[in-house]
C-alpha cells in the first residue's frame, strides 16, 4: 500500500533528484515556476509544445529534465464543460498522474494555487490508483521500481493530516475489499473468509460467527439450501462497531457467495472464473466495517454477511425444491443460479428481528440484468424509502460512485407468487433485476431498506482513474459517506 507523507515543497538538488507530480488548472503559480526554474525552462517549453491547458485528462511528462529532477508530470484537473473542481476531479487527476510515473519509488505531489485544500483527496486518489493485487505473481514482468512513498506538499501539514486520517481509514477499507474480491476461490471460501473477518477484532470490532449447526437451529433454510452442494460449510458472520451508546444500529448486509457455479442450473463455462467475485457485497460490508472502526466513527453499525459456496454435487439443491426461510416463508426454487437472494432472505430477516436496526442496506452482485440495464458505470438502487434512497444517491454522487434508482411496485411483486409456495425465486427475464429486489423486499418488513445491485460495478475489465482492472471496492466509500451524514445529523 502506498505510503503517504505530508510535508513542504522540496528543494531540488543533483544529490537527491526528485520525481514531481503537479496538479494544476494552468501552467502558472509558485510550484510551476519552481519546476520551470529547476529545469531551465524545459517544463514551460513542454507545456507550450503539448498545448497543455490544465484540463482533466491532459498531461505532460518530462523524464529527467534537470539534475535535480528525475521526472516531472503535469496533470490537468479542470472538468470538461465548465463544472467546478471538486474532490472527485482531484482524486481522478492524481490517480491518472501517479500511473505516469516511471521507475521511481518516491515522488512529490504538489498543487497549483487554490488546489491545496484538496491535498488529502489527491492522496486518496493516488493510493487507490497505485493498488496492485500481485500476491500470486512469482515473476515480475518489469523489474523497475514501483512507487512506494508519496510526499504530498502542503503549507499546513497539521490540517491536511487531520483530514487524511479519515480518508486513510476509508482507503484501507477499499483495499481490504479489493483484496477479498481478488482472492481465488480455492483460497477464499466460507471458512477462510470468516478467518479474515475475525482478524478485524484487533480494530475493536466485535465478531460473532454462526456455523451450520447454529443456522440449522435458527431455521436458515434458504441459505442452507444454497450451501448444501458444497464441501465448504456455510457461515453467517456478524460484525459490530459500537460508537454511539445504546442507539439502534445502522445495518449493512452482504451477499457472500464465494464461488457461484450456478448449481444444477449451471452457468456457461465462459466467464465462470469471475464468479469468485460473487461475494463482492459481503466484501464491501467488511471493508466498510473496517473503515468505521479505523476512523472510530461515532455511530453504531452492524455488518452481517452470509457466506456460502454454490456448487454442483449429488447433494446440491434441485430446481423444484421448496425451502423454508428464517421468518417462516416458503420459497419454490425454480433456478439454483438465483441463489444470492436466498442467502439474503435469511440474513435480512434475521438482522431485522434480532437487531431492530434504524435501517438496512444490502449489497449484492445479484443480477446480470442490472448490467444490461445500467452497464458498468452505476449500481442499481432499489428501496422502500424515498429518504433512504435519496441519502444513498447523494453519498454516491459525492464520492463518484454512481447509483441509479430503479422502479418497484405491486405489479412486479405479484410476478414472484408461486402456485405451491409463498413465492418463487425467479419470475421471468423481463425486469428480472426488479423482481429480485421485490423478492428481497418480502423479508424486510416495515424497516427502511435499500438494495444495491453492484453486479456491474464491483469488478471491471478495464481500469479507471483510481482503480486498476479487476476489483474496484465499489460501495465502501459510498457507505462511509452515507454513515458520516448520519453522524452529522445525530
Amino acid at each position: 500500500m502506498l505510503s503517504v507523507i505530508f510535508d513542504s515543497f522540496p528543494a531540488f538538488s543533483a544529490d537527491a533528484p526528485r520525481a514531481v507530480v503537479l496538479l494544476c488548472e494552468a501552467a502558472s503559480g509558485e510550484p510551476f515556476a519552481a519546476l520551470d526554474k529547476a529545469s531551465a525552462g524545459a517544463v514551460s517549453r513542454a507545456v507550450a509544445l503539448k498545448g497543455f491547458k490544465g484540463e482533466a485528462g491532459q498531461s505532460v511528462v518530462l523524464p529527467a529534465p534537470a539534475e535535480g529532477l528525475s521526472q516531472v508530470v503535469l496533470a490537468g484537473v479542470k472538468p470538461k464543460g465548465g463544472a467546478a473542481i471538486d474532490a472527485v476531479a482531484i482524486e481522478n487527476a492524481a490517480g491518472r498522474a501517479v500511473r505516469l510515473l516511471d521507475g521511481v519509488e518516491s515522488a512529490v505531489l504538489a498543487f497549483s494555487e487554490g488546489l491545496e485544500q484538496f491535498a488529502p483527496d489527491a492522496a486518496l486518489g493516488a493510493r487507490l490508483a497505485s493498488y496492485d493485487f500481485d500476491l500470486y505473481r512469482t515473476k515480475k514482468s518489469d523489474s523497475r521500481p514501483v512507487l512506494k512513498t508519496l510526499h504530498v506538499a502542503v503549507s499546513d501539514v497539521a490540517a491536511a493530516q487531520t483530514r487524511w486520517t479519515a480518508l486513510d481509514a476509508v482507503s484501507q477499507g477499499v483495499i481490504l475489499t479489493r483484496n477479498l474480491v481478488s482472492e481465488p476461490p480455492n483460497v477464499l471460501y466460507p471458512q477462510t473468509f470468516t478467518q479474515r473477518i475475525e482478524e478485524l477484532r484487533e480494530l475493536g470490532l466485535t465478531v460473532e460467527v454462526l456455523d451450520e449447526k447454529a443456522m440449522t437451529e435458527l431455521g436458515f433454510g434458504a441459505l442452507l439450501g444454497v450451501a448444501q452442494g458444497s464441501v465448504h460449510k456455510p457461515r453467517t458472520v456478524i460484525v459490530r462497531h459500537n460508537g454511539d451508546g445504546s442507539e439502534a444500529p445502522l445495518a449493512f448486509i452482504g451477499k457472500g457467495v464465494t464461488f457461484d457455479s450456478g448449481g444444477i442450473s449451471i452457468k456457461p463455462a465462459a466467464g465462470m472464473d469471475e464468479m469468485k467475485t460473487d461475494m463482492g457485497g459481503a466484501a464491501t460490508v467488511i471493508g466498510l466495517m473496517s473503515a468505521l472502526a479505523r476512523r472510530k466513527a461515532p455511530v453504531n453499525a452492524i455488518g452481517v454477511v452470509g457466506l456460502v459456496e454454490n456448487m454442483v454435487s449429488g447433494g446440491a439443491q434441485r430446481p423444484g425444491d421448496i425451502v423454508r426461510a428464517y421468518d417462516g416463508q416458503t420459497i419454490e426454487v425454480l433456478n439454483t443460479d438465483a441463489e444470492g437472494r436466498l442467502v439474503l432472505a435469511d440474513v435480512l430477516s434475521y438482522t431485522r428481528k434480532r437487531f431492530s436496526p434504524k435501517l438496512m442496506v444490502n449489497l449484492a452482485t445479484l443480477t446480470g440484468a442490472i448490467v444490461v440495464s445500467l452497464g458498468y458505470e452505476n449500481a442499481g438502487l432499489f428501496s422502500n424509502s424515498d429518504t433512504l434512497a435519496k441519502g444513498l444517491a447523494e453519498a454516491g454522487a459525492q464520492v463518484g460512485e454512481g447509483l441509479w434508482r430503479m422502479p418497484m411496485g405491486e405489479a412486479y411483486n405479484r410476478q414472484i407468487d408461486s402456485d405451491i409456495a409463498d413465492m418463487k425465486n425467479i419470475g421471468g427475464r423481463p425486469g428480472s433485476a426488479i423482481l429480485a429486489a421485490e423478492f428481497l423486499k418480502r423479508f424486510v418488513g416495515d424497516t427502511d431498506w435499500a438494495h444495491l445491485d453492484i453486479a456491474g460495478t464491483a469488478w471491471k475489465t478495464k481500469a479507471s482513474a483510481i482503480a486498476p482492472k479487476g476489483a474496484t471496492g465499489f460501495g465502501v466509500r459510498l457507505l462511509d459517506c452515507f454513515v458520516k451524514a448520519h453522524e452529522a445529523s445525530a
